[in-house]
């Protein structure tokens, strides 16, 4: 099975050959990249999150020109290409839905296109999905959407009346790393309870019960850790004297871009970290604090459901050895912990795509719901 891969993002638009294939445990795929550069109004994936409530970069998105220019691109590095037997493309802030595998249809693209939750690239990926399958006469998909919303009920309440918990986290690569974790200790997904820690620029961790995210510390201005340069979860007086002493928007840019890491220790840069811990002791003890907020987190998520048959760190920081090595010591006694490092967004969407086609998955239709 040969399957299309477009992902635009915050400064390029990622193209993959993606060979699918069946496996006893689903589907595998197989995605050879490519990428074309396009102007820049984002920064990193998690900015794509960000414009879910319009964000800091609420004016962004791609003009006609540089939409035409990707076009153009896309027929130069694909024209070699064999004949696809379907599109697979990153979804776009299209409003709060299920996990899966969506038909693209002129109405899901055009709404997709309105950008009625936030404008990111990622909302034309639908409508040039949709292009690029008529002229192949191939279906297109979407394949979970960072706009994913499963929450119990029970996950939304606040102690406060009004405010509820919103499900913001990094839905297209956890839960394909929730699916390979489950299958390394003999399940599937939709079988297993799985508790999948995102550890990147943002850092969200999420419960997977039976394939759907029920509970999430989300991975912005939400809960959880801080990372390399958000703040995470604070205590509420000190957060209260910080916003009264604080234009809001200095705030938010101190929360969402000074603070973790950066704040801490003057650098987002991990290598940097790593490097030197051994001769400094205060970072030595912001590396101690970050390893025992991760821990808790994770541990708090994995009391959502049964007690989890699994526990998967991804992310870039997955790649830090000691780190994934003391966070395991941590969490072993709550279940088998396996680390996928760095981020599997084109086989995710490559393997949406192919569990449909293989009829291992019925595709979805998307119920458009007006944002007014």
């Amino acid at each position: 099975m040969i399957i299309y891969v477009l992902n635009p993002g915050s400064t390029s638009t990622k193209l993959g050959l993606a060979t699918v294939v069946q496996t006893p445990k689903g589907v595998s795929a197989f995605v050879e990249k490519h990428e074309i550069q396009h102007p820049a109004s984002f920064d990193s994936e998690e900015d794509l999150m960000l414009s879910l409530d319009g964000g800091l970069h609420s004016n962004a998105g791609l003009d006609n020109a540089s939409l035409e220019q990707i076009r153009i691109e896309i027929e130069q590095h694909t024209n070699t290409w064999a004949k696809p037997d379907a599109i697979a493309a990153r979804g776009g802030l299209i409003g709060a839905c299920a996990a899966g595998t969506y038909a693209i249809t002129p109405a899901l693209a055009q709404h997709s296109l309105q950008h009625p939750y936030g404008v990111h690239p990622a909302n034309y990926a639908a409508s040039l999905a949709l292009e690029w399958s008529q002229t192949l006469n191939v279906p297109a998909f979407i394949v979970d959407p960072p706009t994913v919303d499963e929450l119990l009920p029970e996950a939304r309440v606040t102690g406060i009346p009004n405010v509820y918990r919103r499900s913001r986290f990094h839905a297209l690569n956890t839960r394909i790393c929730a699916r390979r974790a489950a299958q390394e200790v003999g399940k599937k997904l939709e079988e297993a309870v799985v508790v999948a820690a995102h550890l990147g620029g943002g850092v969200s961790i999420t419960t997977f019960d039976r394939g759907r995210a029920v509970d999430t510390t989300g991975a912005l201005l939400d809960e959880g850790p801080f990372s390399a340069q958000r703040a995470g979860t604070l205590p509420t007086e000190a957060l209260l004297d910080l916003a009264y002493s604080l234009p809001r928007v200095v705030l938010e840019q101190q929360l969402l871009t000074e603070s973790g890491f950066q704040g801490l220790l003057g650098t987002n840069d991990l290598k940097l970290v790593q490097q030197r811990q051994a001769e400094d002791p205060i970072i030595q003890n912001v590396i101690n604090a970050f390893i025992l907020q991760v821990a808790k987190h994770i541990a708090a998520q994995s009391s959502v459901a049964n007690r989890p048959d699994v526990i998967v760190i991804t992310g870039g920081m997955a790649r830090w050895t000691e780190l994934m090595q003391r966070l395991e010591h941590k969490l072993s006694w709550i279940a088998p912990l396996i680390v996928i490092p760095g981020e599997l967004e084109m086989e995710a969407l490559a393997e949406g795509a192919g569990r449909v086609l293989f009829g291992l998955e019925e595709a979805q239709s998307f119920e458009i719901i007006s944002s007014a």
